[in-house]
């Protein structure tokens, strides 16, 4: 699960496979530290129902017809990508969405927005309904770094979110016309059966319903997680599990990992191994941070999230001591913290390398060095922010 932000460093290196979006405006971040273990999202919303807003409707959307996995090159999993059609009459707002998996085998979940204005591409690429495969970060089939920006984010799933309500007095902007494109990545640790998920979208007109629009951000930091003392094979050589990586993924899936060492000042041959990697991202943008969401895969064990580490001005926005892969939510701050365009935030994962021989998802994998990588067996280290200018 990956995001982007279309920026002067990422697009200048020919390893910028990942962008984060960013705009807006608003003062400085200011005071200590706030422990934010906030309120999930989804505990808010125990009922699982949307809930009652004036105009609002709701959008359900299913392809015709079940999906059946199957992975590229030997491995375990598979993106694809089906085109749906919201047959959207006026701009809106969602306000709210639910991502129905219907299956294990669903990893995770990025709702696309396809404009107006790309929407024929996408019909194009859909031949017969049936959607296409879709490893990378792209929407849309061999679209390349300059259309990063066109098919933004309208929302994601991954286990244990439910029904996602946005924070009051915002709403993802949706404009009339639009398609929606569902990436889902399916686990075949996890089974290989026929899946037909589903997404349902509560929606409200932007003409009467005048929100703030809600922006998302995701700062990310490179694992590099050896095998355990003891634990031996080939794969625990780091430039032999790259090789693997690239093998089943494409030299692509390498080129980022690259990417990744040299932003976060690490040597790309010879990056520190460990239980725990950190990275610390510029800003770029200034407004107020809403939410923050943690994600890591099957080894995470915490996610701490620092606003302008390491200064008087620092500022905790999340320490999840006890990340669990299958209850993943949204961490809705206490009080919305303010930020510059100047001020930078830190991400820091903690791992259990000793859970790759015991969960049982895992047990049956050959031992390895892992990395970053889009496998449930790979590894992420990754932050949202929902934002508002």
């Amino acid at each position: 699960m990956r995001h982007r932000r279309i920026t002067s460093i990422l697009a200048s290196t020919a390893l910028a496979t990942v962008v984060l979006a960013a705009c807006g405006s608003s003062p400085a971040a200011s005071k200590k530290t706030t422990d934010s273990k906030a309120t999930p999202t989804s505990a808010v919303v125990a009922s699982q129902e949307f809930p009652t807003v004036a105009g609002a409707s709701i959008i359900a959307m299913q392809a015709k017809n079940p999906y059946k996995p199957h992975p590229p090159n030997g491995g375990t999993d598979d993106y694809h990508c089906t085109l749906v059609n919201p047959h959207l009459k006026q701009n809106s707002y969602i306000v709210a969405s639910h991502f129905f998996p219907n299956s294990p085998e669903v990893h995770h979940a990025i709702l696309f927005e396809i404009p107006p204005d790309v929407a024929a591409e996408a019909l194009a690429a859909d031949k017969g309904g049936n959607g296409w495969p879709c490893f990378g970060e792209t929407a849309l089939p061999g679209a390349g770094l300059g259309s990063l920006g066109a098919t933004p984010w309208l929302t994601a799933w991954a286990p244990g979110h439910g029904l996602d309500v946005v924070p009051a007095g915002t709403g993802v902007y949706f404009p009339k016309g639009s398609l929606v494109v569902m990436q889902v990545h399916y686990n075949l640790l996890a089974g290989d059966n026929p899946v037909h998920v589903k997404l349902m979208l509560q929606v409200v007109p932007s003409a009467t319903h005048h929100l703030i629009p809600l922006h998302l951000d995701l700062i990310i930091a490179p694992p590099d997680i050896p095998c355990p003392s003891g634990v031996h094979g080939p794969l625990c050589n780091r430039a032999a599990s790259l090789a693997n990586l690239g093998q089943t993924f494409g030299q692509s899936a390498v080129g980022f990992v690259d990417f990744l060492e040299q932003f976060c000042g690490r040597s790309m041959t010879d990056p520190p191994g460990g239980d725990t990697t950190s990275c610390t991202w510029p800003l770029g943008w200034s407004g107020k941070i809403l939410r923050v969401l943690p994600h890591m895969h099957l080894l995470g064990a915490a996610l701490k999230v620092v606003l302008n580490p390491g200064t008087p001005q620092a500022v905790t926005l999340l320490n999840d001591k006890s990340y669990n892969f299958d209850y993943q939510h949204w961490f809705v701050l206490p009080k919305a913290v303010s930020v510059t365009a100047r001020d930078k935030v830190q991400v820091t994962c903690t791992y259990n390398p000793r859970l790759r021989q015991e969960l049982p998802q895992l047990r049956k994998l050959a031992p390895r060095y892992v990395t970053w990588g889009d496998g449930t067996s790979d590894e992420m280290c990754l932050a949202g922010l929902n934002w508002i200018a």
